[in-house]
Formats: C-alpha cells, structure tokens, sequence
C-alpha cells in the first residue's frame, strides 16, 4: 500500500529534551540536532534524533534510503527506551512509509511496513489520544490505503476507511487549530486521494498553511511548496499540480 504517510508529518512536534537541540532542528542543522539527540541517550533524544533525520532527507530534494534508515533506527530506539512515548512511535510510522516510496509497495507489503505502520500509530494513539500530530499520520495512512487498495479492500485487510481519514484529520485539527503543517498534510493526502472532488478543501488548506506561522526552517520549506501547489491549482494545471504533489510525497 502506497503513500501511507507523508515527511510533513515530522515537523514541529513538540520539543522534548535540551531546547539547544530543538533550535539546531529549527535552524535546518540537522546533522547536529542529530548528534545533540543521541548525545541525550534517552527516548526524547532518540526521538529528536529521527525527526531530524527525516528532516533531512526531505530537505535532500532527492530519495534517500540511508537517512530513512537511520530515522527508522532512532525511532525503534525511541520506543525501546519508552514504548509510551508517541514521537517515536510517529517517527517509525512516517520512516515506513517513506522508505515505502523507494522500496516499492512488494517489498513494503513483504516487510509488513503498511501494518507496523498502524501498529506504531494505534501504540502513539493509546499513550496520548489527543496528539494531533498521531491523528494527522492515522487520517493520512487510512485515505492513502483506502486509495490504493479500492475501499472494500483496504477496510477488509487493514480497517482503513476514509471517512475515518477524514476524521481524524478534524479531531487534528481540533487539536492544533493553527498548525500549518497539518494543514499542508491534510492537502497532499487530498490531492493524491481524489483532486478534483476535494478541491476547496485542498485549496483552503494550502491557503491556510501559506498564511500561517512557520517557526523552523522545514515549516518555511513546506510554506514554500504550498504556495506553488496553489498557484498550480488556481491555474488549473492539473498534470503539474499531480506531479509537484507526487515529488512532496517523497517519490523518486
């Protein structure tokens, strides 16, 4: 099952551990936010770690596997420092289903990564239900199932729907009514689910996350992307428009 997860997700959850580490991840130094999260040696460092990591490949502007497995191993070491912290539960989920992208969807399905997914993803939901950033990644993993398995089977095999999509996409929004990031996710699951039908949503949430506040680099980054997204979109150039969104989603 393809596109599962997007790399926005990663952005701007909250800063736990040494706030100098979060400011190098604000500042795009990645390699050393990297470094300052391991040096942490405990579940918030692990975690800041992977963000990072993932940061960093989507910042490449090319696939890169090795960062993805990097991010995943942070993550997994996250998890085993504290099973009940939901970064890197979320972390390992978006590691996943990046590394879906580049691996193909055989390879993902033999190596069980749409369902250690939700696995991840149900385990960040269990140890704090109103994360936005856990709902964002479970309303983004059921719309791109349900799009790429066809909706009786994607609720069959792995109980995705969209309506449940799109339901946790408003409890994240709910959650954190002001993040862009969210916004801008919810726009690319949209768009490479069904463009046309879900138009005004998609538009107002690129709207949304262009206007709004970025507070790190990548969110800047991603403000960036939205606009060209809207811009295409306004001009009814649906071939770039598909594209553009399928290289935001980490396809090589």
């Amino acid at each position: 099952m393809k596109r599962w997860l997007a790399l926005a997700l990663l952005l701007a959850v909250p800063a736990y551990g040494a706030p100098a580490g979060y400011r190098l991840y604000a500042d795009g130094k990645y390699d050393e936010a990297i470094k300052a999260g391991l040096a942490e040696n405990d579940a918030a460092g692990f975690g800041a770690a992977a963000r990072a990591a993932l940061a960093e490949a989507a910042s490449l502007g090319r696939p890169c596997l090795e960062c993805l497995n990097n991010a995943e191993s942070y993550a997994r070491r996250a998890i085993a420092a504290d099973p009940k912290f939901p970064d890197g539960q979320v972390y390992l989920a978006v590691a996943l289903g990046l590394k879906e992208h580049i691996v193909g969807p055989l390879t993902a399905r033999l190596h069980n990564y749409p369902s250690e997914a939700k696995g991840a993803l149900d385990a960040a939901l269990a140890a704090d239900p109103n994360n936005a950033w856990t709902l964002a990644a479970l309303g983004g993993w059921n719309i791109a199932i349900v799009h790429h398995a066809g909706g009786s089977l994607a609720d069959w095999i792995y109980g995705a729907t969209v309506k449940q999509g799109l339901a946790d996409f408003a409890a994240s929004f709910k959650a954190a009514p002001d993040n862009i990031v969210i916004r801008y996710q919810y726009a690319l699951s949209l768009s490479d689910y069904d463009a046309d039908r879900y138009r005004d949503q998609i538009e107002a949430a690129l709207e949304q996350t262009v206007s709004g506040k970025a507070d790190t680099v990548y969110g800047k980054l991603l403000q960036a992307r939205a606009a060209e997204l809207l811009a295409l979109l306004k001009a009814g150039d649906g071939d770039a428009y598909a594209a553009r969104v399928k290289t935001y989603l980490g396809y090589p």
